[in-house]
């Protein structure tokens, strides 16, 4: 007889770490003159318009992958 296991679509079950109430805050320093259309979609989906602005978001794997994706134009602001 077979093991009944949860259906994960092939992937294995994993949550991730909570990051319930962690924020970051995102600048953007460069300018988008230049970066393909997807770049440029990405810098407006966090919010960021104009260079030295700075937006705060919350810290999620999601965020984390956009600002992976335009790291030469966006960076992670201590405060």
């Amino acid at each position: 007889m077979p093991e009944t296991r949860a259906k994960t679509g092939g992937r294995a079950a994993r949550r991730p770490a909570s990051t319930k109430g962690r924020m970051i805050t995102i600048e953007q320093y460069a300018s988008i003159i230049g970066c393909n259309f997807v770049h440029k979609r990405v810098l407006r989906s966090l919010g960021l318009r104009r260079i030295r602005q700075r937006v705060v978001r919350p810290d999620n794997p999601a965020v984390r992958g956009m600002v992976e994706t335009i790291p030469h134009v966006v960076r992670i602001v201590e405060v």
